[in-house]
Protein backbone atom coordinates (compact mmCIF):
# COMPACT_ATOMS: atom_id res chain seq x y z
CA UNK A 1 0.00 0.00 0.00
CA UNK A 2 1.38 3.53 -1.01
CA UNK A 3 1.82 6.34 1.35
CA UNK A 4 -1.38 8.28 -0.08
CA UNK A 5 -3.16 5.11 0.44
CA UNK A 6 -2.50 4.67 3.75
CA UNK A 7 -3.34 8.38 4.46
CA UNK A 8 -7.29 8.32 2.83
CA UNK A 9 -7.67 4.93 4.82
CA UNK A 10 -6.30 6.62 8.38
CA UNK A 11 -8.69 9.82 7.46
CA UNK A 12 -11.09 7.58 6.47
CA UNK A 13 -10.98 5.31 9.88
CA UNK A 14 -11.15 8.60 11.86
CA UNK A 15 -14.20 9.92 10.03
CA UNK A 16 -16.08 6.54 10.57
CA UNK A 17 -14.65 4.60 13.01
CA UNK A 18 -15.16 5.82 16.82
CA UNK A 19 -12.96 2.86 18.28
CA UNK A 20 -10.41 3.45 15.99
CA UNK A 21 -10.44 7.27 16.22
CA UNK A 22 -10.59 7.25 20.63
CA UNK A 23 -7.44 5.39 20.22
CA UNK A 24 -5.53 7.68 18.14
CA UNK A 25 -6.59 10.30 20.53
CA UNK A 26 -5.23 8.20 23.55
CA UNK A 27 -2.03 7.62 21.19
CA UNK A 28 -1.69 11.38 21.08
CA UNK A 29 -2.71 12.69 24.56
CA UNK A 30 -5.71 14.10 23.58
CA UNK A 31 -7.39 13.34 26.46
CA UNK A 32 -5.01 14.95 28.66
CA UNK A 33 -5.47 17.91 26.67
CA UNK A 34 -8.81 18.03 26.84
CA UNK A 35 -8.32 17.20 30.97
CA UNK A 36 -5.95 20.54 30.63
CA UNK A 37 -8.67 22.84 28.99
CA UNK A 38 -11.18 21.78 31.42
CA UNK A 39 -9.52 22.44 34.27
CA UNK A 40 -8.78 25.86 33.30
CA UNK A 41 -12.21 26.78 32.08
CA UNK A 42 -13.19 25.67 35.59
CA UNK A 43 -10.49 28.32 37.29
CA UNK A 44 -11.59 30.94 34.75
CA UNK A 45 -15.44 30.30 35.84
CA UNK A 46 -14.65 30.91 39.44
CA UNK A 47 -11.89 33.91 38.46
CA UNK A 48 -15.03 35.16 37.03
CA UNK A 49 -17.20 34.83 39.86
CA UNK A 50 -14.67 36.27 42.11
CA UNK A 51 -14.22 39.18 40.05
CA UNK A 52 -17.87 39.68 39.82
CA UNK A 53 -18.38 39.82 43.86
CA UNK A 54 -15.10 41.80 44.10
CA UNK A 55 -16.93 44.40 41.37
CA UNK A 56 -19.97 44.22 43.97
CA UNK A 57 -17.87 44.79 46.40
CA UNK A 58 -16.39 47.81 45.04
CA UNK A 59 -19.88 49.40 43.73
CA UNK A 60 -21.10 49.02 47.41
CA UNK A 61 -17.44 50.76 48.98
CA UNK A 62 -17.90 53.47 46.43
CA UNK A 63 -21.15 54.14 47.31
CA UNK A 64 -20.56 54.44 50.99
CA UNK A 65 -17.65 56.52 49.74
CA UNK A 66 -20.15 58.73 48.08
CA UNK A 67 -22.53 58.58 51.10
CA UNK A 68 -19.66 59.82 53.28
CA UNK A 69 -18.57 62.62 51.34
CA UNK A 70 -21.84 64.06 50.60
CA UNK A 71 -22.46 64.13 54.76
CA UNK A 72 -19.30 65.65 55.08
CA UNK A 73 -20.30 68.36 52.17
CA UNK A 74 -23.08 68.90 53.76
CA UNK A 75 -21.99 69.66 57.19
CA UNK A 76 -19.28 71.52 56.35
CA UNK A 77 -22.03 73.45 54.54
CA UNK A 78 -24.16 73.55 57.21
CA UNK A 79 -21.38 75.02 59.61
CA UNK A 80 -20.24 77.47 57.22
CA UNK A 81 -24.12 78.55 56.91
CA UNK A 82 -24.56 78.74 60.56
CA UNK A 83 -21.19 80.87 61.08
CA UNK A 84 -21.70 83.65 58.84
CA UNK A 85 -25.50 83.72 59.79
CA UNK A 86 -24.38 83.69 63.39
CA UNK A 87 -21.85 86.67 62.73
CA UNK A 88 -24.56 88.52 60.40
CA UNK A 89 -26.61 88.45 63.36
CA UNK A 90 -24.41 90.00 65.66
CA UNK A 91 -23.26 92.77 63.32
CA UNK A 92 -26.99 93.35 62.23
CA UNK A 93 -28.29 93.77 65.85
CA UNK A 94 -25.27 95.39 67.85
CA UNK A 95 -23.99 97.57 64.90
CA UNK A 96 -27.23 99.05 63.27
CA UNK A 97 -29.92 98.01 65.95
CA UNK A 98 -31.71 96.04 63.63
CA UNK A 99 -33.43 92.65 64.86
CA UNK A 100 -32.31 89.33 63.28
CA UNK A 101 -34.44 86.18 63.38
CA UNK A 102 -34.93 82.95 61.78
CA UNK A 103 -38.82 83.25 60.11
CA UNK A 104 -40.72 80.15 59.96
CA UNK A 105 -44.63 80.54 58.64
CA UNK A 106 -46.81 76.97 57.69
CA UNK A 107 -47.92 77.82 54.07
CA UNK A 108 -51.40 76.02 54.39
CA UNK A 109 -52.33 76.58 51.01
CA UNK A 110 -49.08 75.09 49.55
CA UNK A 111 -48.19 78.50 47.51
CA UNK A 112 -44.15 77.84 47.81
CA UNK A 113 -44.10 73.87 47.12
CA UNK A 114 -47.52 72.87 45.77
CA UNK A 115 -48.66 71.27 49.06
CA UNK A 116 -48.85 72.53 52.77
CA UNK A 117 -45.85 72.38 54.56
CA UNK A 118 -43.40 74.90 56.52
CA UNK A 119 -41.61 77.12 54.82
CA UNK A 120 -38.49 79.06 56.65
CA UNK A 121 -35.91 81.72 55.52
CA UNK A 122 -32.54 81.92 57.19
CA UNK A 123 -32.57 85.23 58.39
CA UNK A 124 -35.08 88.37 58.72
CA UNK A 125 -33.86 91.83 59.48
CA UNK A 126 -36.50 94.45 60.11
CA UNK A 127 -35.49 97.76 60.98
CA UNK A 128 -37.02 100.29 58.55
CA UNK A 129 -37.67 97.93 56.21
CA UNK A 130 -37.94 94.11 55.63
CA UNK A 131 -35.05 91.93 54.44
CA UNK A 132 -35.01 88.19 53.75
CA UNK A 133 -31.83 86.61 53.37
CA UNK A 134 -30.75 83.15 52.59
CA UNK A 135 -27.55 81.84 52.96
CA UNK A 136 -26.36 78.83 51.06
CA UNK A 137 -23.50 76.52 50.60
CA UNK A 138 -24.41 76.47 46.58
CA UNK A 139 -27.19 78.37 44.93
CA UNK A 140 -28.87 76.47 41.65
CA UNK A 141 -31.72 78.43 39.53
CA UNK A 142 -34.50 76.17 40.91
CA UNK A 143 -33.54 77.85 44.78
CA UNK A 144 -33.49 81.51 43.34
CA UNK A 145 -37.25 80.49 41.94
CA UNK A 146 -37.99 78.92 45.90
CA UNK A 147 -36.86 81.48 47.48
CA UNK A 148 -38.69 84.56 45.07
CA UNK A 149 -41.90 82.29 45.89
CA UNK A 150 -41.18 82.77 49.65
CA UNK A 151 -40.47 86.14 49.57
CA UNK A 152 -43.85 86.42 47.65
CA UNK A 153 -45.45 84.58 50.70
CA UNK A 154 -43.89 86.72 52.95
CA UNK A 155 -45.28 89.48 51.01
CA UNK A 156 -48.84 88.36 51.08
CA UNK A 157 -48.83 87.41 55.07
CA UNK A 158 -47.34 89.93 56.52
CA UNK A 159 -48.76 92.94 54.00
CA UNK A 160 -45.51 94.44 53.56
CA UNK A 161 -42.77 95.15 50.55
CA UNK A 162 -39.39 93.52 51.67
CA UNK A 163 -36.46 92.78 49.54
CA UNK A 164 -34.73 89.53 49.04
CA UNK A 165 -30.84 88.80 48.68
CA UNK A 166 -28.99 85.31 48.75
CA UNK A 167 -25.87 85.00 50.02
CA UNK A 168 -23.28 82.49 48.67
CA UNK A 169 -19.71 81.31 48.46
CA UNK A 170 -20.82 79.58 44.68
CA UNK A 171 -24.03 80.39 42.29
CA UNK A 172 -24.64 79.26 39.16
CA UNK A 173 -24.85 81.26 36.33
CA UNK A 174 -28.22 80.68 35.36
CA UNK A 175 -29.16 81.27 38.84
CA UNK A 176 -27.92 84.45 38.75
CA UNK A 177 -29.57 85.30 36.26
CA UNK A 178 -32.98 84.58 37.59
CA UNK A 179 -32.07 86.13 40.47
CA UNK A 180 -31.65 89.60 38.55
CA UNK A 181 -34.55 89.53 36.71
CA UNK A 182 -36.28 88.98 39.68
CA UNK A 183 -35.32 91.84 41.62
CA UNK A 184 -33.00 89.78 44.21
CA UNK A 185 -29.58 90.71 45.61
CA UNK A 186 -27.19 88.21 44.99
CA UNK A 187 -23.67 88.36 47.82
CA UNK A 188 -20.83 85.94 46.33
CA UNK A 189 -17.26 85.56 45.78
CA UNK A 190 -17.34 84.01 42.64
Amino acid sequence: MELAELKARLLELLRTDEEFRLAVAGLIGLDEILKAIRALQEQVADNTAAIRELREDMNEGFKLLRRHIDALRARWGLLAENAFREAMTGVVERYFGGSVKRWAYYDEEGFVFGHPCVVEVDMLITDREHILIEIKSSVSRADVFEFWRVGQLYERVRGVRLRLAIASPFVREEARKVAKELGIEVYTEL
